[in-house]
């Protein structure tokens, strides 16, 4: 199905991916094999440009039509949602983005308009761990006579195996170091993947090492350089990308194992019962609390991105308040789940045991629930107005 420009028709469009993506996801699932086909069929409705800014070929969808087409697409496979929130991640916010020069900004913009090309933001190093919890990173950039020539390694570098660019976070090699981001293009000389990523959840996700061995790029592949101590926080509209698009992500895999649990109740008749599961209360009442979490999430999940886009964006702690509810009810949801659907939950044959893998992985994508709650605690304790 080809992606009519013309035509409002996105989520219809990404409703039918996700039905596609879903036919094949146990099967990346059980063979960690990165999901090239659903990538490309992502480029070929032009889902990867969808928030790319008009003016560049895209379709400049803002955070509400992200976060519903992630949601849909993670509905079918978690990890092409999860590689596809990097994209509209970095996009969203490049957009807003004053260090990088206009002439870098189309480039990248016209790479996913004009050959699908995905992006992801690499911060995350063996040594440091995730940097939202401070450090500098260990990978370096060195200054040439025309650029910038950067080695380290980068872990949990998901989409990896089709990125078009790296945005890689480095300090320069300066007396006094700086910290910023610098855009490597994929397959420059020096990059080289080593396949790494052998997890419990998203198994598909190609989240694996990159490793930079002296790969040089020009001055312009390098923005908002600047001394650690003047690095600010993310603003509040990065804040709020982020919450909405990676915790959409665990939503919309929790949804695809209530489809689950729904059917297998409707379908499971054991002999001693003499009728579907469907039929006791206790079960009816499991999936009223699992639809009642779910719809909670769908409509903070909603609300944060239609006020972003009407340029009323929340405090950034009200985000990531988001951000821990929907993950936390994405889990509550599948754990219900596999609570009272027994053994055929747990076995591999069913889709249930693969959703609920996937949804753990919340538990640790950043920003993690301790730093929320220090965060929020520290805002409400300190002497200053409410926040929200």
């Amino acid at each position: 199905m080809i992606f009519d420009r013309g035509a409002d028709d996105i989520d219809v469009t990404a409703a039918a991916l996700a039905r596609e993506f879903a036919e094949t996801a146990a099967e990346y699932d059980r063979t960690a094999a990165f999901p090239f086909a659903n990538i490309e069929r992502l480029r070929e409705t032009d889902l990867a440009a969808l928030v790319v800014p008009r003016e560049f070929g895209g379709r400049g969808g803002g955070l509400a039509r992200a976060n519903r087409v992630v949601n849909a697409i993670a509905r079918g496979e978690a990890s092409t949602g999860l590689v596809l929130a990097q994209q509209y991640l970095f996009h969203g916010t490049l957009r807003l983005n004053p260090h990088f020069s206009p002439a870098m900004k189309e480039r990248v913009f016209r790479s996913a308009v004009e050959g699908g090309g995905f992006v992801n933001s690499l911060r995350v190093e063996p040594e440091l761990g995730t940097p939202i919890r401070g450090g500098l990173p260990a990978t370096v950039a060195r200054r040439t006579a025309t650029g910038w020539s950067l080695t380290g390694r980068k872990i949990y570098s998901t989409g990896s195996p089709v990125l078009a660019w790296n945005a890689i976070w480095a300090r320069t090699d300066e007396a006094e170091p700086r910290v910023g981001v610098f855009l490597v293009p994929g397959g420059a000389p020096g990059l080289t993947i080593e396949e790494t990523w052998r997890q419990l959840g998203m198994r598909a996700s190609g989240s694996h090492d990159v490793v930079l061995d002296n790969v040089e790029v020009p001055f312009d592949h390098a923005g908002d350089l600047r001394t650690p101590d003047a690095v600010a926080a993310p603003d509040a509209t990065q804040t709020a990308w982020v919450a909405v698009l990676f915790s959409t992500v665990y939503d919309g895999a929790a949804r695809a194992g209530r489809d689950w649990f729904v059917k297998f109740l409707r379908e499971r008749a054991p002999t001693n019962l003499g009728a579907p599961l469907a039929t006791l209360p206790r079960m009816q009442t499991a999936v009223g609390e699992i639809d009642s979490a779910l719809y909670a999430s769908r409509v903070l999940l909603a609300s944060i991105a239609e006020r972003v886009d009407r340029g009323e964006t929340p405090h950034p702690q009200e985000s990531l308040y988001v951000k821990h509810n929907v993950t936390k009810n994405a889990l509550d949801a599948v754990s219900k789940a596999m609570e009272l659907s027994g053994n055929p939950g747990l076995a591999q044959a069913n889709a249930l045991e693969r959703h609920y893998r996937d949804v753990l992985c919340a538990r640790v994508h950043s920003p993690q629930n301790d730093s929320i709650f220090l965060g929020g605690g520290r805002l409400a304790l300190a002497d200053v107005p409410a926040a929200f």
